[in-house]
Order: structure tokens, then C-alpha cells, then sequence
């Protein structure tokens, strides 16, 4: 029964067959009330060989510092009755995180709690933001989005100085697979004016039987509803424009055209899965600045906002994209 329910709540271990070149991880991003204190940690695991290993990453949005703590395979579970996992004495699951890090040079203790949580709806068609590409066994990587925008409480203490995230809000999202792609685009805030706001893009070079194509996938939630804009809705790129630390993209996706500004600042360098294994490394900034218009095919505006706190990352040879 997991196995079968497990395609439509891509939250929970998708990894639970899988002994080989494989990776999972999660990605919560955490931004206190005030703005003064943005944290991402990423709990995983990477099952390659004699190298096979689970792991936290934590990316210090403010700095752009980041942290790799590294644990034995055996020391990650998970639940076979939702999203839980454990990795050591550090647990997460959607209600929250607790955390009980320490390398003998940084050290990260406290828990967060989650509450009030949007979810990307799940149906027979679009089992997830992937639809029915998340059907396919073959893919190189998969997505999910477990929490479009939650509240946080709690605090974290990090080298002895505490960060209050009380009243703060957070992201969930995942990815599992073989391998990240050979280049993408990825941008996501949930921090507009408006709170419950949440947007989020992924472009990138996807293989696909002998070719490899463009892919992208996205939604933008505002008053209660979600549009979702990808390829396998018929959305098209018509505009796709980027420097070394910007990225201009206009989408049309049925009834909307969708502008999307991006500034990028901070990077921190994270590690990323090539077969499994967590030896490329990448740079992601959660610091940006997103810019969204959202209009109508018949140019009436719906949406204009800027949106703070923002994740980042173009990665590998873009031009590939295009």
C-alpha cells in the first residue's frame, strides 16, 4: 500500500526500493518574521557504493555560508505512514524539524515547528507539480512541492547565539533520482506583501529516451488559488533572457502571460547528486529578488508584486535551455 500511495504524496520516501545511484533529498527553507534570519536545511540521502551516506545541508541565506554534515546510511529512517524521517537525532516531517547538529566546529541545536500549511493538490491526472511525468519510471530526477508557504515557531541555535523563528514562514520542496539535471533555472519566493503568496520555477535540460528537451514546471498561488504553468499543460517559454546573476522569463500558460524578473546576491556553494553521488557542486542564493507580473492573454493585470527572501540558482550551460 505505501508504495502505491507514496506517487501521490511526493513528500513522503520515494527512495524505499532503491539500493543504488540514487539520491533523495528535501529542502526546507525558513525565514524569520523579521527578515533577519533566512536558513535552509536539507536533509537527504545518497546510496552509492561503499560511499553511500545520509546528510543535512544548511545554507546561511544572509551569508551565503553553507554546512555539510555528513552521517553513516544507516542512521537515516523514515515512516512508512507519511512524511517522517530521521537522520540520526535529527527528525523532520511536515509538521516541523528538530535539529541536533555538531561536527566539533559548527553546531546547530532547537526545532520549528509548521503550521497552517498550503499544499500543491494532488489528483489522478497531476499526482504532483510534475503531472503525468510523474508517472514515468525512467526520469533522471523527479520534483515535488510538499508546502507552498506555513507559518514557523520556534527557534534555532546555531554556535550559541539563538534565531527566533516565531511567526516566521516557510517552503517545502523535494527532489529524488539519479541525478540533477545537466543545467536549470530554479526560482522560488513566498515572501510578497501579501501573506500565502508563494511562487516557484524550475526550467532545465531534461533527458528523455535518446533526445533531451526543455522542461519547466512552476505555479503561482495568490488568494486561495494556484496556477500551475509547465510543459506538460502546453505552457511555452516565449521569452527567456539571463546574465551572470539576473534571469528575465516570460511564460504564456492558457489564459495568463506570466513576466518573471529575477535578481540573484548571496550564493552559497551546495552539493549536488551525479549518479547518486553528492560530488558536483553548486551555488544557490536565498537572497534574491523575484518580480512577477501576472496578466491576462487580453492584457488586463491580475498580480504585480516583488517577492524578498528569494531561492536561486542557474546552474550548468544555460544556453543549452533555449
Amino acid at each position: 500500500m505505501y508504495e502505491w500511495r507514496k506517487i501521490w504524496n511526493p513528500e513522503w520516501f520515494q527512495g524505499s526500493r532503491r539500493k543504488e545511484k540514487y539520491f533523495e533529498g528535501w529542502y526546507f527553507k525558513n525565514v524569520s518574521q523579521s527578515g533577519e534570519y533566512c536558513w535552509s536545511f536539507i536533509p537527504g540521502v545518497s546510496l552509492v557504493g561503499e560511499n553511500a551516506h545520509s546528510f543535512i545541508q544548511a545554507i546561511n541565506g544572509k551569508s551565503g555560508e553553507t554546512y555539510y554534515f555528513r552521517f553513516p546510511a544507516e542512521d537515516f529512517s523514515f515512516s512508512n505512514k507519511g512524511f517522517e524521517v530521521r537522520i540520526a537525532d535529527n527528525y523532520f516531517s511536515e509538521k516541523g524539524f528538530s535539529l541536533n547538529l555538531d561536527d566539533g566546529k559548527n553546531k546547530f541545536s532547537g526545532s520549528i515547528s509548521i503550521s497552517d500549511k498550503i499544499v500543491y493538490k494532488a489528483t489522478l491526472r497531476r499526482p504532483g507539480i510534475m503531472g503525468w511525468y510523474r508517472y514515468m519510471p525512467f526520469m533522471e530526477c523527479y520534483h515535488g512541492v510538499v508546502s507552498l508557504d506555513h507559518r514557523l515557531d520556534g527557534e534555532i541555535t546555531f554556535n550559541g547565539g539563538k534565531m527566533d523563528f516565531s511567526n516566521g514562514r516557510g517552503y517545502i520542496e523535494k527532489d529524488w533520482g539519479t541525478s540533477m539535471p545537466s543545467s536549470w533555472i530554479w526560482m522560488q519566493t513566498n515572501h510578497f506583501q501579501e501573506a500565502g503568496t508563494s511562487f516557484m520555477l524550475s526550467v532545465a535540460r531534461i533527458p528523455w529516451i535518446r533526445r533531451t528537451f526543455t522542461g519547466f514546471l512552476g505555479f503561482f498561488h495568490h488568494n486561495g488559488k494556484t496556477i500551475t504553468f509547465a510543459t506538460y499543460t502546453g505552457a511555452i517559454i516565449s521569452e527567456l533572457e539571463y546574465s551572470q546573476n539576473t534571469v528575465n522569463i516570460i511564460i504564456k500558460a492558457n489564459n495568463y502571460l506570466i513576466e518573471i524578473y529575477g535578481k540573484n546576491k548571496s550564493n552559497g556553494a551546495l552539493k549536488a547528486p551525479v549518479f547518486g553521488e553528492m560530488d558536483r557542486v553548486i551555488h544557490e542564493s536565498i537572497d534574491a529578488s523575484i518580480r512577477i507580473r501576472v496578466l491576462s492573454l487580453g492584457g488586463n493585470l491580475i498580480y504585480e508584486g516583488k517577492g524578498e527572501s528569494a531561492g536561486m540558482e542557474m546552474v550548468g550551460n544555460l544556453s543549452e535551455l533555449k
